[in-house]
């Protein structure tokens, strides 16, 4: 694997593993906000259907429904693989094997959860694929959705 072209971050989450799990996975509208060009960032319905071949996708105001992934594999409360259909110019991309990965670890810390995330393949995006991935590590890509997250966790919200 070519780690120049892959982005990870640990983030600790104030939940237990399972209901950190279950923050991720069966509430991504407290976190989720969207990737793709000309969507509002915020107010999205989001869902994650929880099996493999599920469907990551948003609906905006207006009913738009956009596939942002394709879950490859899960298992709660461990990890849950998928794959990023979201271009480097914010474009859904339609075939989930020419995307990249993206993989969510959930690791007991104690009365938290450090979430490890490795976004990798950032290859299948061509020759954008570079500078797709430092589009993904700086500020407006995972850390972004690592403090949403993290705002969802300690929130207080029964999950």
């Amino acid at each position: 694997m070519d780690e120049q072209l892959e982005c990870q971050f640990n983030a600790l989450l104030s939940l237990a593993r399972d209901k950190a799990f279950k923050l991720v996975v069966d509430h991504p509208d407290l976190w989720w906000t969207s990737p793709f060009q000309g969507m509002e960032k915020e107010s999205l319905e989001a869902g994650i259907e929880p099996f493999a071949g599920g469907n990551c996708y948003e609906i905006d105001k207006s009913g738009k429904h956009r596939i942002w992934g394709t879950v490859l594999s899960i298992e709660e409360p461990l990890f849950v693989r998928f794959a990023w259909q979201v271009s480097p110019n914010g474009m859904p991309i339609a075939d989930p094997a020419t995307a990249s990965r993206v993989m969510l670890s959930f690791r007991e810390s104690g009365e938290a959860t450090r979430l490890e995330i490795v976004h990798t393949k950032f290859l299948r995006h061509g020759e954008d694929g570079a500078a797709y991935k430092n589009d993904m590590a700086g500020p407006n890509g995972w850390p972004r959705i690592i403090e949403r997250l993290q705002k969802a966790a300690g929130s207080g919200r029964r999950l």
